[in-house]
């Protein structure tokens, strides 16, 4: 009995580390001390995703977010020695509405592979606009 109880405690143990993000450790200044919503924090960001091989990266979702009828979705972006948060505009829900019905909880940590978007930018402002993505690694 006591054999098959450390058994199970172990895989529920490994269960819940494996919904887990690897640690990040960021070294960017820029990405410490402005928010990811910012000018300045996407335009690092963007310099930095040119530098790299995108594929090498993988996203995670942080959360959903709703202010004055605008919806976003906020990724932990890893990999390549990039650390950061990517703050992603959603003009449309394709292949993610049940994200959107459940407002991301379920999905908090989930890994999005092949995660697709296109960069808007003007003098004014920088946006992260969400096109498609592969699949959800929960």
């Amino acid at each position: 009995m006591k054999k098959l109880f450390i058994t199970s405690l172990i895989f529920s143990i490994l269960g819940i580390a494996s919904c887990d993000r690897p640690d990040c450790n960021n070294e960017n200044p820029i990405f410490e001390i402005n928010p990811p919503e910012s000018k300045v924090y996407k335009e690092e960001l963007i310099r930095q995703l040119e530098s790299i091989d995108r594929s090498q990266l993988t996203y995670r979702l942080q959360e959903y977010d709703e202010k004055d009828g605008k919806e976003s979705l906020y990724f932990h972006v890893q990999g390549e020695g990039l650390c950061a948060i990517l703050h992603l505009k959603m003009t449309h829900w394709d292949k993610l509405e049940t994200v959107r019905e459940k407002k991301g909880v379920s999905y908090q940590g989930a890994e999005f592979t092949d995660l697709n978007f296109e960069i808007e930018e003007d003098s004014s402002s920088t946006e992260f606009i969400y096109k498609t993505f592969d699949r959800i690694i929960d």
